[in-house]
């Protein structure tokens, strides 16, 4: 993980990745005989961290959170805003370019998304999938953003709000 987030996916090799653990290749060769399966172990590392995440910043809400505060805290923890999330959004990038040219690669990251397009959708108002596919879009993009450095955690935090109050309307202060 720390080749591909530090160095990019082209430099992950079962050499580059013993170098990198400081064990010798055929020591990662005993765990994984092929690049697919490394980048595929990478990514399940990533989906955990992010469940992990996702579920302690839900936690944190107390029981029953409006729909749009639901989705925002779910949202903005799988967005990489700080260093440590940073590089498990590298990895995922990584992954995703990876899976573009390997469609069969990409089969556990298309049933992911579904099943979160899926949740997204059942919390919005209209319970639309083109909304939800709308939102998944827009929190890829600003990860990709924030991973560029062409928005701040702000930036990504403001833009993301004024996405949901189109969804939600705009929260009203007391």
């Amino acid at each position: 993980m720390r080749v591909a987030a530090d160095q990019g996916l082209e430099a992950v090799s079962l050499r580059h990745v013993a170098t990198e653990a400081g064990v010798s290749a055929g020591m990662v060769q005993h765990y994984f005989r092929t690049k697919d399966e490394m980048m595929a172990f990478a990514l399940s590392v990533v989906r955990e961290r992010s469940q992990v995440r996702v579920a302690d910043a839900v936690a944190g809400l107390g029981e029953n959170p409006s729909p749009r505060l639901l989705l925002r805290t779910m949202i903005a923890a799988l967005l990489p805003l700080d260093e440590h999330t940073r590089d498990d959004g590298r990895v995922a990038l990584a992954f995703l370019a990876y899976t573009a040219v390997r469609p069969s690669a990409a089969a556990s990251l298309r049933e992911d998304t579904a099943q979160l397009a899926a949740f997204i959708a059942s919390v919005l108002p209209s319970n639309d999938a083109a909304a939800a596919a709308g939102l998944l879009a827009l929190m890829e993009g600003l990860g990709v953003y924030l991973l560029g450095g062409q928005y701040t955690a702000e930036q990504a935090l403001d833009a993301l709000d004024a996405h949901l109050d189109l969804l939600f309307g705009a929260p009203t202060t007391s």
